[in-house]
């Protein structure tokens, strides 16, 4: 059904709009229209029927809810507001300017404005800039029977009930944790201890790196984990579905900033035409001003090139061949890095790996382009001049040269960004491409120098 043509004057036709269409469908059908109109969206929402707004509007893919709620009436912006959850309230109020925030905050009742007040002030990629504060939890000292009416009464309400935490009847500290499985499986009369799992429960610190929380939960197969302060207790939990939601926005800015541009922010048909400029020009700009290095190299070098011609013929194959190598080695070590199988400190280890493998990578890359060489000499194909021999050496030498020092300068220029608290995926394939141009014909040059003085040079 296109939305349209959705019946804004029927509230029976919206009904069974939403009893036919999947949550996250539906939402990418109202963002669609978003764009175009956030106001229409917004009368379609408060004609819809609660529970099915707010589990709109609780779907990260509904990317213009804050523009949405912004411009619905008070009354029903409020009403949706109180139904959503904490930490995607938390989410859109960020989203929106000051007078924006300001009102909608404010129509929000006492304690929910309270628990939205402390998840906004955890810093961004943060276990506790993504945790939801509606989560299960009981006394040490319940019955199995007491949690699961205690579930029924408030699933509609959490986040999950996959995994109810225990706590202290006393300090109210985080003890233990019970899966669903476990409690309905369990005797009505029997201690809630009695099927907790055993051990301390995993947890994280409000601070921690949402990458760390991801490994947490990926390393113990969780749903989801515990946040708890200095003294165990529980602030809030992070879902799966959280976890996922932020790990897909990161790759996606990764991504944007690894293809050499500043990372868009928002969909690619959402951003407008000047936005798009914004983002797209200062990375080429700073990327073309590193390849007027090339041509500066290059007239270094002009009386080598009017010598011997041949030499620039084999230009085009050194730059791309160094470019490549370093753009194989940054991808490789950002990703390592991101997943956390390197660290800091494994930059000495990742260099002695990656200056071998360069030498030899570049002596295969060389062995090629040499015989390249040897083979159009000896077929006919084209003339190199009688010290052909000696240009195929330099094609070769050249190569194991540059080929290692894209790879080695590719592997640690993430590593050096870093150390400087930046972003290794602005170490882009560009980025590395430009900077191994420029170092790239300085070595094929001064190889070529040394084996070529006194023949063609």
């Amino acid at each position: 059904m296109n939305i349209n043509r959705f019946p804004l004057r029927a509230g029976y036709a919206a009904r069974a709009f939403m009893n036919n269409n999947r949550v996250a469908t539906i939402a990418e059908r109202v963002e669609s229209l978003n764009g175009l109109a956030p106001a229409e969206a917004g009368r379609i929402l408060s004609r819809m029927p609660q529970d099915y707004a707010v589990n709109i509007l609780d779907r990260p893919e509904l990317r213009n809810a804050p523009a949405i709620l912004a411009l619905m009436d008070s009354t029903d912006s409020a009403r949706l507001l109180h139904g959503m959850s904490n930490d995607r309230v938390a989410d859109v109020l960020l989203e929106l300017d000051v007078d924006d925030r300001v009102r909608l905050f404010s129509s929000l009742e006492e304690p929910v404005r309270v628990a939205i007040q402390h998840l906004m002030g955890y810093p961004p990629r943060t276990a506790g800039s993504i945790m939801t504060t509606e989560f299960v939890s009981v006394p040490d000292d319940w019955t199995v029977a007491q949690t699961l009416d205690h579930v029924r009464q408030v699933e509609r309400s959490r986040e999950t009930v996959y995994a109810i935490y225990v706590l202290d009847h006393n300090s109210g500290a985080l003890m233990h944790v019970v899966t669903l499985r476990r409690l309905i499986t369990g005797e009505p009369d029997a201690s809630i201890l009695s099927v907790a799992q055993k051990g301390l429960p995993v947890s994280a610190n409000p601070l921690m790196k949402q990458e760390d929380v991801a490994r947490l939960i990926r390393k113990h197969d969780l749903l989801a984990l515990p946040v708890v302060d200095d003294h165990g207790m529980v602030l809030g939990i992070v879902t799966v579905d959280d976890v996922i939601d932020t790990m897909i926005a990161d790759t996606t800015e990764a991504a944007q900033k690894f293809g050499g541009m500043e990372a868009l922010g928002k969909p690619y048909m959402k951003i407008g035409f000047s936005g798009m400029i914004r983002k797209r020009a200062g990375w080429l700009c700073a990327l073309f001003l590193g390849e007027m290095l090339t041509a500066s190299a290059m007239q270094h070098f002009e009386g080598e090139l009017e010598k011997a011609v041949v030499l620039t013929l084999f230009i085009p194959l050194i730059m791309s061949s160094g470019g490549n190598s370093g753009s194989q080695a940054t991808s490789l070590i950002i990703r390592a890095l991101a997943v956390g199988e390197l660290k800091l400190s494994d930059w000495w280890r990742v260099l002695l790996r990656e200056l071998p493998t360069g030498v030899v990578l570049g002596a295969i890359l060389g062995l090629v382009g040499m015989i390249r060489v040897i083979f159009w000499q000896t077929a006919g194909l084209y003339d190199y001049g009688p010290h052909w021999q000696l240009v195929g050496l330099t094609v070769f030498a050249a190569l194991v040269g540059i080929v290692t020092f894209g790879s080695m300068s590719g592997s640690m220029l993430p590593f050096l960004l870093q150390k400087l608290r930046l972003d290794p995926a602005t170490a882009s394939a560009p980025f590395v491409a430009t900077l191994v141009d420029v170092t790239g014909l300085v070595i094929y040059f001064s190889v070529a120098l040394l084996i070529l003085s006194g023949t063609l040079l």
